[in-house]
């Protein structure tokens, strides 16, 4: 079971991370390069830097930046596979992207609602307070969600409602307009990025759901 559990985390979690490193490399990279630009207000001499910088230094940030993402994909992949086992759910494609999507409205969707997704040279307020209420957010997201979607009586129902909907009487406070990129790029960052991770939690979940049901069907095969 656990053999099972790893090789399908990993090999959905590469070929989702691989793939959704790619989506990011035309959408959200190219936005991030032009926030810090405004960022250090120098406009000139960073293009003037950036020929003169070794060619290698693109491709090792953007190897970099893919080592991440597959990192993480793989992470979404086990976390997914890990609550469909604890949950007792079937294990296919279908069920495990709408556990994507369910995670993704937890850790995206519903705290994007107090802490937008943010370009370099963004103005921010406190991190550990906005850390704990993005921690905060999330649970209380997930759960209200479990409460709503798996449990039948109208009590839980109600108390996952209120789960969900509670954290936002408590987000942080605004920081002031002090971003130096424009307000037009910052809004862009933020629609394509969770659109990048909705992608992320879905293909990572359809991935592993699909691996799982082929692995499984070999071991039967097998036995």
């Amino acid at each position: 079971m656990i053999a099972r559990t790893l090789a399908a985390g990993l090999i959905a979690g590469v070929v989702a991370g691989l793939a959704v490193a790619a989506l990011q490399h035309v959408t959200t990279t190219p936005l991030i390069l032009a926030a810090e630009v405004y960022e250090t207000a120098q406009h000139a001499h960073d293009v003037a830097a950036e020929h003169a910088a070794p060619a290698f230094e693109g491709l090792r940030r953007t190897a970099a930046t893919s080592l991440a993402t597959v990192a993480v994909s793989i992470g979404y992949a086990l976390i997914l596979l890990a609550g469909m086992l604890v949950s007792g759910d079937p294990i296919g494609p279908r069920r495990a992207a709408l556990w994507g999507a369910c995670a993704f409205a937890a850790t995206g969707l519903a705290t994007s609602l107090g802490l937008a997704p943010q370009l370099p040279g963004a103005a921010e307020t406190d991190l550990a307070g906005r850390q704990i209420w993005w921690v905060a957010a999330a649970v209380s997201t997930g759960a209200g969600l479990y409460a709503l979607l798996r449990l039948d009586a109208w009590i839980a129902q109600v108390a996952g409602a209120v789960l969900i909907v509670a954290p936002h009487f408590f987000t942080p406070t605004p920081a002031a307009p002090e971003s130096t990129a424009p307000a037009e790029l910052a809004a862009q960052f933020a629609a394509s990025s969770l659109a990048v991770q909705a992608m992320s939690w879905v293909l990572a979940g359809a991935l592993v759901g699909l691996v799982w049901r082929l692995i499984s069907r070999d071991e039967t095969q097998t036995a």
